[in-house]
């Protein structure tokens, strides 16, 4: 009754099955190391599909409520363990280091006695994570994925567009580190972003910031410190090839604001291009969302039932159903990018105009980023959302490193689905620096909110520039499903920092942990025939 009364409390619907819970299973991992589990099961129903769940954040509480007494309670036994390292579990936990474990956990599920056969897996974030992970050596017997705003490689995301993704991966390593103490599953989500964002402001180097968030260095934040995108440490933690030979039905959630939806997208991709039909929801969630957490749920046992039960007379006909914000309605298509999408170019002109039309010839506009002052970020995709995923942006776009570009007023609506990407002519006096691009709403009262952006981080040669120094760059942003309304205008900001989301360019070139000298970038964006800066928008 009281895991009943607590599925209700997170506001999920109970089933109507009694359900019997196994405490701390020992799970044998290939090393010796034993793993703990629990074990839900449907009271008077025998040998049920499996729904397996894997998670470094404790497998009671909250998550085993969400992801063991639910699924149990409709008529499915469930499996909530608990990954190395942690909550009881043997070994030492090394984040995204999952396979070995993964597929160890699946060759004793299928040893057990109340084994029916068939299984699935399900979870958010690291728990979809650990699912790419094995899903394509798991064998016949795994039935469906039920994924939620993930990605099968966190390398590009924990190096966003060349740059290091700092606010998430310190809120990341202070909630794990915190996570075996007491009343940890109800503090570390409220203090942990608080704490990196304490940290970050320090201005102290990156590679002290652990101790000050965590009050002791952690590994995982010196890996990934010292481990660029292009390290072998990266190659035994990226599932994205495996993605294609992924054989069960996969259904993926993710949100707008979400910090891997860029990369849940390309996932998406890769089973499409392998001949799959996954299916896709987008609302308007930031990562940690708990509507976006309910909702996934319910969307999950629909799943479930489809693949495990042969009972799909609950699935929605088309696969991909995104929230459209600014009409505030959700609508279903039948992939994505959705069909009737073209890509518009909206030319960044003199002025602070924006406009389909080419520019005229005109003098590029100028700023000076300080990395002593960085560019702050205020509003747009996080981790645990301390900082609103929405916010006004007039503080920001009243300093003086931060370029605006505008459109008329609309004089009717304008929507956008798809792929987001900006085309930059810049000419820096340092060979290291960043831009950032962000698209905004403007509304009829002159209140300007984000709602996508992207970074790049320059290097000598990537790009290289012409004879005069300019750069073409490239930089993309998240996704979007928007309307314009009739009356808004639609703005681009063009700067050098999102601090502390990304961390500061120091502009020497210096090794992003240790660099403590920092030179200002003085920056030109190009708004001329033969260089014509625009953002990309995918027009419906």
């Amino acid at each position: 009754m009281l895991r009943r009364l607590g599925v209700t409390a997170l506001g999920l619907r109970n089933g109507p099955h009694r359900v019997e819970v196994t405490r701390d299973l020992e799970v044998p991992a290939g090393d010796g190391v034993t793993l703990l589990a629990d074990h839900y099961a449907p009271v008077g129903l025998e040998r049920r599909p499996t729904i397996l769940v894997r998670s470094p954040y404790g497998r009671r509480g909250p998550f085993g409520l969400m992801c063991g007494q639910t699924f149990a309670s409709h008529g499915f036994q469930a499996v909530v363990q608990s990954v190395r390292g942690g909550f009881g579990s043997g070994g030492v936990f090394e984040p995204l280091d999952e396979r070995e474990d993964g597929l160890a956990t699946i060759e004793w599920l299928k040893r057990q006695p109340w084994f029916g056969g068939t299984f699935a897996m399900h979870g958010p974030s690291y728990l979809g994570y650990v699912q790419w992970a094995v899903a394509a050596e798991a064998g016949p017997e795994l039935r469906a994925l039920s994924m939620q705003v993930t990605a099968s490689s966190f390398r590009d995301a924990v190096n966003v567009g060349g740059t290091f993704a700092l606010e998430a991966a310190l809120t990341w390593v202070d909630l794990t580190a915190r996570m075996k103490h007491p009343l940890s599953g109800v503090t570390t989500g409220i203090m942990s972003p608080r704490r990196a964002r304490r940290a970050a402001l320090s201005g102290k180097p990156l590679a002290e910031l652990d101790v000050l968030a965590t009050g002791a260095q952690q590994k995982f934040f010196q890996d990934l410190l010292t481990h660029g995108p292009d390290t072998p440490f990266w190659d035994r933690r990226d599932f994205t090839r495996t993605v294609s030979e992924v054989s069960a039905p996969v259904n993926m959630t993710g949100g707008w604001y979400d910090i891997f939806l860029p990369w849940q997208i390309k996932d998406y991709a890769a089973l499409r291009a392998g001949g799959r039909r996954p299916y896709l929801t987008i609302g308007p969630w930031f990562h940690a969302d708990g509507r976006m957490m309910r909702d996934s749920v319910g969307e999950s046992l629909t799943w479930f039932r489809a693949h495990l039960l042969d009972d799909p007379s609950e699935l929605r006909e088309l696969p991909v159903r995104l929230y459209i914000t600014g009409a505030n309605e959700w609508r279903d298509f039948p992939d994505w990018p959705v069909p009737g999408m073209r890509e518009e170019r909206w030319h960044l002109h003199p002025d602070g105009g924006l406009a389909t039309d080419a520019p005229p010839e005109s003098e590029p506009d100028r700023y000076r980023y300080d990395p002593d002052h960085p560019t702050p970020f205020l509003g747009g995709p996080t981790l645990l959302g301390d900082n609103q995923p929405v916010a006004d942006q007039a503080r920001l776009e009243r300093r003086r490193d931060v370029l605006t570009f505008t459109s008329p007023v609309l004089d009717e609506h304008l929507e956008i689905i798809g792929p987001v990407s900006a085309e930059l002519y810049v000419r820096s006096d340092r060979l290291h620096t960043d831009f950032v691009v962000r698209l905004c709403d403007v509304d009829e009262d002159g209140v300007s909110v984000n709602l996508c952006e992207g970074m790049r981080r320059l290097v000598p040669g990537a790009p290289d520039p012409d004879d005069e120094g300019v750069r073409r760059v490239t930089v993309e942003l998240w996704p979007a499903g928007h309307r314009f309304r009739r009356g808004h205008r639609v703005r681009v900001q063009v700067c050098s920092g999102a601090y502390p989301r990304v961390s500061r360019n120091p502009g020497t070139g210096q090794p992003i942990g240790t660099a403590t000298d920092h030179l200002t970038a003085d920056q030109e964006i190009f708004h001329a025939p033969d260089r014509p800066s625009a953002i990309l928008l995918p027009r419906v």
